[in-house]
């Protein structure tokens, strides 16, 4: 099968969890004998094509401003993947996803990764929303096959658009255990002596709630948010939030050791989220396991199962108090073994690989039509 894959900001790239599913998919993909095209997001000087890992990346224009730059590219890697005679095309995420329906046009088979209801974010504006808003009917109108991460989302289709779905849940490469070597010298962090928030930092993701709860507890440990601070409004209010308080360190985007480190030898793993789809970090960090809070959102409490606790999400009181109980106690969870087994046998990218060929193969199925109808076995949407 030849395919492209248009949605990701860059290849190979960690910088978002879109990023890490392009970048696992496309590279499991080729060495099963696909022919795998990645469009990644602007142009860069020297580097515009290229392969890695058998993984044909091509660099397609956009612009910078944040409210036109996913839909420019979106626009420009479609116009250039209709020419090249792809079997499918594979869209990620409900913004670039609009311009699917160019492709259905020109009779080309498309499946759409839905990563998490994006227009509840809390970055977008009233326009940006109501693109996002767009994408999401255009998936569930014209894409031959959606993949969701969670039965919250599936739900969310069946009910808002009538459309049936295929649930394929994100697969992790389990994180092997590291002593805490680097973030020492680094960062002067040392095993059970910090909890962490690894992740994008924006709105949607709870640090402000995170912050203002830390600062109230009583504990010598230390807050680490791993994750790249932007420069815009939010990220200087997260500053200014912690300003004062030595006790929380702000150690920037981590990779390689240092993030096998982090999640290794923290107290505690906490993802404050209001949205998510389906968060990588939250499997990475059970996978090595290590004891975990969430917020009690869908998306989170069901791969949390029973390893670990959630607070109300949005709720900063909520959050005080768990994290006040959980810091009185070890870092060491007594049911890390179990924990690990049920993240390598539930979330592995054998079986992300393993349901997302069969949705390709049923994508292909479908008739040329412009609209998807019904799958060819009688089953689908009405």
């Amino acid at each position: 099968m030849k395919l492209a894959m248009i949605g990701h900001k860059d290849f190979p790239s960690r910088s978002g969890g879109v990023e890490v599913v392009v970048y696992e998919l496309a590279t499991r993909l080729v060495r099963q004998g696909c022919e795998v095209t990645v469009y990644n997001r602007g142009r860069k000087r020297g580097d515009n094509h290229g392969v890695w890992e058998g993984v044909e990346y091509r660099r397609s224009p956009t612009v910078q401003k944040s409210g036109f730059n996913a839909m420019l590219y979106s626009l420009t890697a479609t116009l250039q993947a209709i020419p090249r005679r792809y079997d499918l095309l594979h869209y990620h995420a409900a913004g670039p996803s609009v311009m699917l329906v160019l492709a259905r046009l020109f009779g080309v088979k498309t499946v759409a990764t839905v990563h998490g209801l994006d227009w509840q974010r809390a970055k977008w504006g009233a326009w940006a929303s109501a693109y996002l808003r767009l994408g999401e009917w255009v998936i569930a109108r014209y894409a031959n096959e959606v993949i969701v991460l969670s039965q919250g989302m599936q739900e969310y289709f069946q009910s808002t658009y009538n459309r049936r779905t295929n649930l394929i849940e994100n697969g992790i490469v389990p994180i092997e255990y590291a002593p805490g070597d680097e973030i020492f010298r680094r960062w002067g962090l040392e095993r059970d002596g910090y909890v962490l928030f690894l992740g994008r930092i924006v709105p949607e993701k709870g640090l402000h709630y995170l912050i203002r709860a830390f600062k109230k507890c009583k504990t010598e440990k230390k807050l680490v948010i791993a994750g790249e601070v932007p420069d815009d409004q939010y990220g200087r209010e997260l500053l200014a939030l912690a300003r004062g308080c030595k006790r929380i360190c702000f150690a920037g985007f981590a990779e390689g050791r240092a993030l096998r480190e982090l999640y290794s030898n923290c107290t505690l793993y906490v993802l404050p989220s209001e949205v998510e789809g389906l968060a990588l970090s939250l499997l990475e960090a059970m996978s090595v396991g290590a004891r975990c809070m969430t917020s009690d959102i869908p998306e989170n409490a069901t791969v949390l199962s029973d390893f670990g606790t959630t607070f109300r999400s949005g709720d900063e009181k909520s959050l005080y108090e768990k994290l006040q109980e959980a810091l009185k106690s070890s870092g060491e969870n007594p049911r890390r073994e179990e924990q690990i087994r049920y993240i390598k046998e539930n979330y592995n990218y054998e079986l992300v690989e393993e349901k997302t060929w069969k949705v390709y193969q049923a994508a292909m199925k479908r008739g040329t039509n412009t609209a998807a109808g019904p799958r060819p076995d009688g089953t689908g949407e009405k």
